[in-house]
């Protein structure tokens, strides 16, 4: 055989190899997460007794602040940042610290959650209920040592990974629709480099599935097609905050606070806790609104607070249920025009510190 196809037939083998390789890699990930689903989830039986740390959830939104035990008391953060905003510290309610506070006119509920140690997905240190707890917020802050934050980061990203909480990252664009007869049906609009028709039916198989509708509008992973299965996901925006940062040298300062989705502070020396305050209000996306009446002045001292990207219909679904039915037109004054006023309809889309005035039929 010439030395042409001699190549030729190593590489198919080769390639072969890779895709049965990937296969098994896939089949193994699914059993995986379903194996630790099931170790994970607490039986009747031996649940422990006892409060759990749940705290009702009020203001336009609530931030988790969580880290290991040696960060260096992670409520100073909150105090340090309640001390800058003049905001007295309200409440406290069993082991979670409850720090109610106002910024650009939104009501933020503040957690400071018990620290994390290794294991506390399994339950060690009642980590589960302070998982839980994080699962309801809007922003996660992850405070770190900035003397080991590369360490402390990794164990904590693995502990809220397991428990299923993605951080920074958004939801898998993946149509799934299990169905009561006709098979598994696939289908995607991009080209797929991670996936393949047999291996979403090996992991479809895996979890009991048979019969069900499938389409990747992206090309995804076959961890991320598992959570589309399991469908109980949590994808939230996270902060890294660097703390103790006048024990490091400028270097690694500098290092740290390039990297992705991170802020170097000092709670000692109150470093920065300005610019944390301004990352945690663009991660959590709110818009406030401010309402006028016909022949007043606009009310600047009691905003609508909404998410970003919210249009005039939210804004009246907001005021009252009813106002929506009754809507004519609308006139907006603020950078989402491009004249002030402009005369808009239910889908303008607002943006921030927007002024509106509402004319019903």
């Amino acid at each position: 055989m010439p030395g042409g196809q001699l190549l030729c037939v190593a590489v198919l083998k080769t390639l072969t190899e890779i895709r049965t390789t990937e296969y098994h890699l896939g089949l193994l990930k699914a059993k995986l997460a379903k194996y630790r689903a099931q170790l994970l989830e607490p039986s009747k039986s031996s649940a422990a007794k006892g409060e759990g740390f749940d705290v009702m959830k009020s203001g336009d939104a609530r931030v988790a602040l969580i880290g290991f035990p040696s960060v260096g008391k992670v409520s100073d953060t909150c105090l340090g940042l309640l001390r800058q905003l003049r905001c007295p510290a309200q409440g406290f309610q069993l082991s979670v610290l409850l720090f109610p506070f106002q910024y650009k006119g939104a009501n933020i509920q503040l957690l400071d959650l018990p620290g994390i140690i290794e294991g506390a997905a399994q339950g060690k240190g009642r980590g589960r209920q302070v998982i839980a707890v994080a699962r309801t917020a809007d922003v996660v802050i992850m405070m770190l040592d900035a003397t080991k934050g590369e360490v402390q980061r990794a164990l904590l990203e693995k502990e809220l990974e397991s428990v299923g909480i993605r951080l920074n990252k958004s939801k898998p664009n993946i149509y799934f629709k299990p169905k009561k007869g006709g098979g598994i049906s696939f289908n995607s609009t991009v080209t797929l480099t991670q996936c393949s028709e047999k291996l979403v039916q090996l992991i479809l198989h895996e979890y009991k599935i048979f019969n069900a509708e499938v389409l990747f509008r992206e090309d995804c992973s076959p961890d991320e097609f598992i959570d589309v299965i399991v469908g109980n996901r949590v994808y939230m925006p996270c902060l890294y905050v660097y703390n103790k940062i006048d024990q490091i040298s400028m270097e690694e300062v500098d290092r740290l606070a390039r990297r992705p989705h991170s802020v170097v502070i000092s709670c000692g020396m109150k470093l920065n806790l300005d610019y944390l305050l301004e990352k945690l209000w663009e991660y959590l996306a709110l818009t406030c609104i401010y309402t006028k009446k016909r022949g007043q002045r606009p009310d600047f001292t009691d905003a609508i607070i909404l998410r970003k990207g919210a249009s005039v219909e939210h804004v009246c679904h907001r005021i009252h249920r009813s106002l929506a039915s009754q809507f004519k037109y609308a006139l907006v004054w603020g950078t989402s025009t491009k004249y002030s006023p402009q005369r808009v309809g239910l889908t303008h889309m607002m943006e921030h510190e927007d002024v509106i005035q509402i004319v019903k039929k």
